[in-house]
């Protein structure tokens, strides 16, 4: 340990991303900082604590204040710990069972399936879900923190990520920066397909080297070229799409694109092929509220949504058909710490230019957003048509109401031939009959003529009878 500094830093960068080392590291930083979180008491959020940042440094020997470790000296830093105190509580996640979820077991390393340079890391009892990121985007989430405070508090149910915490592990001069955030693809069903969908079709087309895998992540073009769409009932249908659009609308309020929709596909024919089970406890209960998609998209004053059966180990996946097969969706947004910034302004101008704009994924907000429904709402989810019996009934009402409507366009030619034929006997009536009230009155002056008219013709008819006697 003698050599120069330069030596150090290579030296604690190699320790630190041994994977052990840095999932040990993980689980002690935030077992110190959620434990002494427990001190501070219960209070409101005040708009300070979004962007506080607390600061513990943990040496291996241990301290005073921490505890000795066989891990390299390192630095925690833990941003906003009330405001995500408050997520938690939220969610329902209490601090012991958030600790025991994160710190009683290893960590389960998790292969990376997007374009990104994130390490995924899975707690053991499947509930959460910790990700490397980038130093931009842990800046921007902060930013994000207090609209996205003002979000959850009106609508909780959401299929947006729930961020749970965010720490920065310091090391020999490296950072490394951490957030937990929701498990959305449950390890205790396996998932049969899974999908990374933006909307977009410039190159996405999932990789031969994705593809090569035992659990391939696949993107918009194989979806299309794999399924014809996944089915729900009215009510599922009508409550995913107002979830998705509503959680659309707030990202695009945030001016955040290029997120995707994480899906995954469990058929129920082939339930007997169970993956890998994590802790029992995930799977007859849980533990964090509105986690689970069928919890997402079931808001206050919806439609009612179709439950799986309670005691099928379902894990709260939505029921869907593929022609004959029944489904199980799990899905949710990822990856919504992206901002159009200018550089992907720049780079959507230069895709652009080689191709269709309207097909990359980089584009602005508002467009992304619209694009994004219009692909989920009309190629990936779809509404299941009504049975027969339903069909043949709505059909006879359909016919009956037509037919109603034919009597009332037919009726107004009904009543006007009805008048003429009625007009018609009249001419062989005295114009003077007051049993027709119906009849249009005459204006005075052709009164007067027609008077003076049958006047003549009665003096003409009387001269004449008068003729006719004398001779």
């Amino acid at each position: 340990m003698s050599g120069p500094p330069s030596a150090l830093t290579d030296l604690g960068f190699s320790i630190l991303y041994q994977s052990a080392a840095l999932k040990g590291a993980i689980q002690l930083g935030i077992g110190y900082a959620v434990g002494n979180l427990t001190s501070k008491p219960d209070r409101d959020v005040l708009m300070q604590d979004f962007y506080m940042v607390e600061s513990v440094f943990l040496p291996s020997e241990g301290s005073n204040m921490t505890p000795a470790h066989h891990f390299p000296d390192f630095r925690l830093k833990t941003y906003a710990p009330l405001a995500f105190r408050y997520f938690r509580e939220l969610f329902g996640i209490k601090a012991d069972d958030y600790l025991y979820s994160i710190c009683n077991e290893p960590l389960i390393e998790l292969s990376n399936p997007g374009a990104s340079s994130s390490w995924f890391y899975l707690t053991s009892d499947d509930e959460f879900i910790i990700k490397t990121v980038q130093h931009k985007e842990a800046e921007f989430l902060q930013k994000l923190l207090p609209g996205y405070y003002m979000n959850l508090n009106q609508n909780p149910r959401t299929l947006l990520p729930k961020f749970y915490g965010l720490y920065c592990i310091q090391c020999a001069g490296v950072n490394i920066r951490l957030v937990v955030m929701n498990n959305v693809l449950p390890r205790a069903l396996k998932m049969h397909y899974k999908y990374d969908l933006k909307g977009s079709t410039y190159k996405r087309h999932a990789s031969r080297k994705e593809r090569a895998k035992s659990s391939p992540t696949f993107k918009d073009l194989d979806f299309q070229e794999m399924l014809e769409g996944l089915h729900f009932d009215g009510d599922t249908y009508s409550a995913l799409m107002k979830t998705l659009q509503r959680d659309c609308r707030v990202l695009e309020s945030f001016k955040i694109m290029d997120y995707s929709l994480l899906l995954g596909v469990h058929v129920l024919d082939k339930s007997l092929e169970r993956g890998a089970r994590g802790d029992s406890k995930r799977l007859n209960s849980q533990r964090v509220l509105y986690s689970t998609a069928l919890e997402s998209i079931q808001g206050e004053g919806d439609g009612k949504v179709a439950e799986p059966v309670a005691d099928d180990n379902t894990m709260g996946g939505i029921p869907a058909k593929h022609k004959d097969e029944k489904l199980l969706i799990f899905l949710g947004i990822i990856d919504i710490l992206q901002s159009y910034r200018l550089i992907k302004k720049m780079e959507h101008s230069w895709k652009a230019l080689v191709h269709d704009g309207d097909t990359v994924s980089v584009h602005r907000p508002g467009f992304y957003a619209d694009r994004f429904l219009n692909f989920m709402g009309g190629t990936v989810f779809k509404k299941i048509h009504p049975l027969r019996g339903a069909s043949s009934k709505r059909k006879r009402s359909s016919i009956h109401a037509m037919r109603s409507a034919s009597q009332e366009v037919l009726s107004p030619q009904k009543e006007k031939d009805e008048r003429k034929a009625q007009s018609m006997e009249c001419l062989d009536r005295p114009l003077s009959s007051s049993k027709h009230p119906d009849l249009v009155t005459l204006p005075k002056s052709i009164k007067q003529a027609v008077s003076f008219s049958s006047s003549a013709l009665q003096t003409i008819k009387k001269d004449l009878e008068e003729h006719l006697e004398n001779r």
